[in-house]
């Protein structure tokens, strides 16, 4: 399912306009980028919780040279399905 098969879905379970949930789908989206970018967790009942983890500086290997290659600390984004979403996909 793609973003265009998405807001169709939207669309046709809510009645709302194609136009009308693209702009709720993009809202959405806007809004859990935002929030995790801040540091902070969105969670959603019964789906699951999006946050952001730092992940620690390491030393990784360049697979064609063998070289030792210095990977600095970052953030990233991660997702963890709740228990009524693991629940439907099992």
């Amino acid at each position: 399912m793609n973003k265009t098969d998405l807001v169709d879905y939207i669309a046709n379970k809510t009645g709302l306009t194609k136009k009308d949930a693209t702009n709720a789908l993009n809202a959405m989206v806007d809004a859990v980028m935002d929030t995790v970018k801040a540091g902070k967790a969105v969670t959603l009942t019964n789906f699951g919780t999006f946050l952001s983890v730092r992940r620690a500086a390491t030393v990784k290997r360049n697979p064609k040279t063998g070289a030792p290659v210095n990977v600095p600390a970052k953030n990233v984004p991660r997702f963890r399905p709740g228990k009524a979403f693991k629940d439907a996909v099992a």
